[in-house]
C-alpha cells in the first residue's frame, strides 16, 4: 500500500511541470488482463510515460514505468509487479480531433513473489493508441499495450489498457520533414542557335538605404519597421530593448512618467505576435548581493504585470532579475547608479 501511495504522489507532482513541446509526460492508470498461465488475477495498474520529441526521427523514444499490486488466483498471496520499458512511438497524421499512434519496444519485469512458474524476465511490447488534444500542450491519451515475456521456457502474455493525461513541456520540437524524392533531370532539348540580340541597356543601379535607422541596409533587413532604440540582430530584427524605466534607490515602484514607455512596448508586442518578451530587472551596487537579486526580481515582475495589464497574453511575457551583475554605467557616481537601476526587455522570436 505504501508503494502505491508513493507512486500516486509522484504521478500527481508530474502534472505541475511547465507545458511546452520537446517532452511529454503522461501519468496513466489502467487495467491489466493476464494470460491464464500466469495464475494472476486481472488487476488495476498505475504508471507514467516520458516521451522525447527533440530527436530528428520518425520514432520518438519513450520511457515507461508501470506498477501493479497483484493477487494470485486461488491463493492469498499478493505480489508487487514492476515493469520498465523503452519504446519507439510513431504518431500518424491527425484525423479530425484524434492523433493515432503506434509503438514497439522492450522492457523488463520484476515480480516480488514468484508463484505459478513466474519469474523476472525481459518482455517485448507492441501497442496502438491515440491522443485527443484539449490544447496544444494537454491531451487525453489512451492505448492498448500487448506484452509478451519468456517465463521458464514458455511465452506468457499480458494486455494492458491504459488512459492518462498527456502534458507537453520544454522547448518546441522541430517537426520531422521527410527528404523530397529525387526528380530526374529533363532531357536536354537541342534548339537552333538564336540570332544574337542587341545587348540591353544597363539597369539603373538601385540605391540602398536604412529606412528604420537600425544599422541594417534595407536589402538585408527582414524587419524593416523596427522601432527606434531597439538593439537588432544581423537580420535587422529586435533582440533587446531598453524600456527606459528607472527606479528610486531600493524601490521597485514604477513611476507614472514611465507608463508611456510601457504602453509603447506593449503596442509593439501586439503588432508583432511572433515575439515573446523576457523582462530583465537590474540594480546598482548598493546593498548585499542577495537583497539586490530580490529587488531586481521585484522590478522585473512589476513591469511584466503592467505589460500584461495592457492586453498582452501572460504566456508571452516572463521576468528575470539580474541583481547588480550587469551594470551599464559606473556605480562610483550617483548618475551611473541611477542608470543601472533599470529595466530591459529581451525579445525572443517564436
Amino acid at each position: 500500500m505504501r508503494k502505491t501511495l508513493l507512486i500516486s504522489a509522484l504521478l500527481a507532482s508530474s502534472l505541475l511541470m511547465a507545458q511546452e513541446y520537446n517532452y511529454e509526460v503522461t501519468p496513466v492508470v489502467g487495467y491489466n488482463i493476464a494470460e491464464g498461465n500466469l495464475e494472476l488475477k486481472n488487476q488495476t495498474l498505475y504508471g507514467a510515460q516520458l516521451q522525447y520529441n527533440g530527436c530528428n526521427s520518425l520514432l520518438k523514444p519513450e520511457l515507461s514505468v508501470l506498477y501493479t499490486d497483484a493477487d494470485y488466483e486461488n491463493s492469498t498471496i499478493d505480489t508487487d509487479i514492476y515493469r520498465i520499458a523503452m519504446s519507439g512511438v510513431y504518431e500518424y497524421s491527425k484525423l479530425g480531433m484524434i492523433i493515432p499512434l503506434a509503438k514497439v519496444g522492450l522492457g523488463y519485469e520484476t515480480i516480488d513473489k514468484h508463484f505459478g512458474g513466474n519469474k523476472d524476465s525481459v518482455f517485448a511490447n507492441v501497442g496502438i493508441g491515440a491522443k485527443v488534444p484539449f490544447t496544444d500542450a494537454i491531451a487525453l491519451k489512451v492505448e492498448s499495450l500487448y506484452m509478451s515475456k519468456n517465463n521458464n521456457g514458455r511465452l506468457d502474455n499480458n494486455l494492458a489498457l491504459l488512459a492518462g493525461l498527456n502534458v507537453a513541456f520544454g522547448p518546441k520540437a522541430q517537426p520531422v520533414v521527410a527528404a523530397p524524392a529525387p526528380v530526374a533531370a529533363p532531357a536536354p532539348v537541342v534548339a537552333p542557335a538564336p540570332t544574337p540580340a542587341p545587348a540591353p541597356a544597363p539597369a539603373p543601379k538601385p540605391v540602398d538605404g536604412d529606412d528604420d535607422k537600425d544599422g541594417v541596409l534595407n536589402s538585408k533587413d527582414k524587419c524593416p519597421k523596427t522601432p527606434a532604440g531597439h538593439k537588432v540582430d544581423n537580420d535587422g530584427c529586435s533582440v533587446l530593448v531598453n524600456l527606459h524605466v528607472n527606479f528610486e534607490n531600493n524601490s521597485y515602484k514604477v513611476g507614472d512618467a514611465y507608463m508611456s514607455k510601457i504602453k509603447e512596448f506593449a503596442s509593439f508586442l501586439k503588432d508583432m505576435p511572433n515575439y515573446d518578451a523576457k523582462i530583465v530587472g537590474h540594480t546598482d551596487s548598493v546593498g548585499s548581493d542577495k537583497s539586490n537579486q530580490t529587488l531586481s526580481d521585484n522590478r522585473a515582475n512589476a513591469v511584466k504585470n503592467l505589460i500584461i495589464k495592457e492586453g498582452i497574453d501572460a504566456s508571452r511575457v516572463s521576468s528575470k532579475g539580474m541583481g547588480e551583475k550587469a551594470p551599464v554605467a559606473s556605480n562610483d557616481t550617483k548618475e551611473g547608479k541611477a542608470q543601472n537601476r533599470r529595466i530591459e526587455a529581451e525579445l525572443l522570436k517564436k
